[in-house]
């Protein structure tokens, strides 16, 4: 029996369009069936009507632009959303108030002696109150999303891929492909990037410095202080933040059992994951709404540890 080597280039099969929809009919999806389907027993209700009054010529000429009409709203794609999908969002966005305020009670109009106009008959509308998708976060870390079901999320960290051997690539690849097409439900992988500051790292080496057994270390550590501050001041040092949101409709339970499953899955990838509970999932939802915002929650817990080994591997390397 043929095998494959290790060092062979592996390819995971792993579909793109999940969500893509069916073909019935010359290569047509349903929508875009009724839609032509529609149009051409209007004009056909129009010919019949009007057939004895309308020269065909005619009729065939005002129908064309119709159909042509009719034909790039079914087949028209814009922004990777169907062109009727589309406008459909543009009138609900241009129908829906463009002013939204964190309320809870209702919104009353401005009593008379308010002046209230931006100019003669331009009267300016009323705010509408703020409703996010998210009711609430539970204490496991649940973020409850009403008749959408409730959220989990998963803190991953990333993977080295371009360290490793073919044999160990191909490893990761299949894992995380064999995580991918188990997925029966949506989920998202948001992957953020902030900005690093070591100051706080080094002002601890240099405040721990003096206490060292030895004179060697001492200077060992000053050493890296040094280096720390100039690594800082010569790059832009980024720190990758993956969040994976893994959504059910079949109870909280079924959620926390998803979640868990994905850390699960994740380990053969070599990835740590972790279910967040719920002041990480808030603080989380925090930082994604505000990116200029300073590391809070788990991952202020965690920056010195992180901020410390990437400054060793890249200490190492500049050494090598």
């Amino acid at each position: 029996m043929h095998r494959r080597p290790a060092d062979e280039p592996l390819r995971a099969r792993v579909p793109a369009d999940v969500e893509r929809a069916d073909r019935i009919v010359f290569n047509l999806t349903l929508r875009q069936v009724v839609i032509l389907s529609v149009t051409a027993l209007i004009l056909y209700a129009v010919w019949t009507a009007l057939a004895t009054v309308v020269n065909p010529l005619y009729f065939i000429a005002g129908s064309i632009p119709v159909a042509g009409a009719a034909f790039f709203l079914a087949v028209g794609r814009r922004d990777g959303v169907s062109l009727d999908g589309w406008l459909l969002s543009a009138i609900r966005h241009r129908r829906a108030p463009h002013r939204l305020v964190p309320t809870d009670e209702p919104i009353h109009a401005a009593p008379p002696w308010v002046a209230t106009t931006a100019g003669s008959g331009d009267k300016l509308p009323l705010p509408a109150a703020l409703r996010l998708p998210a009711k609430g976060i539970t204490a496991e870390g649940l973020i409850d999303l009403g008749p959408d079901g409730t959220t989990a999320l998963v803190s991953a960290s990333t993977v080295a891929f371009g360290l490793r051997s073919p044999g160990e690539q191909n490893s990761l690849v299949a894992g995380f492909a064999r995580w991918l097409n188990s997925l029966a439900g949506p989920t998202q992988i948001l992957v953020r990037a902030q900005r690093v500051d070591l100051t706080h790292v080094a002002d601890r080496i240099e405040r721990h410095a003096p206490a060292l057994p030895h004179p060697a270390l001492e200077d060992a550590a000053r050493s890296h202080v040094a280096f720390l501050d100039d690594l800082a001041s010569q790059r832009e040092l980024l720190h990758r933040e993956v969040t994976v949101a893994v959504r059910g409709r079949r109870g909280p339970t079924h959620t926390s059992h998803q979640a868990r499953e994905a850390v699960r899955a994740l380990a053969g990838c070599e990835v740590a994951a972790t279910v967040l509970d719920g002041y990480d999932a808030q603080a989380t939802l925090a930082a994604c709404l505000d990116p200029a915002a300073p590391i809070t929650g788990w991952a202020a817990a965690e920056a010195p540890e992180w901020a410390a080994e990437l400054s060793t591997e890249l200490d190492g390397g500049d050494d090598a």
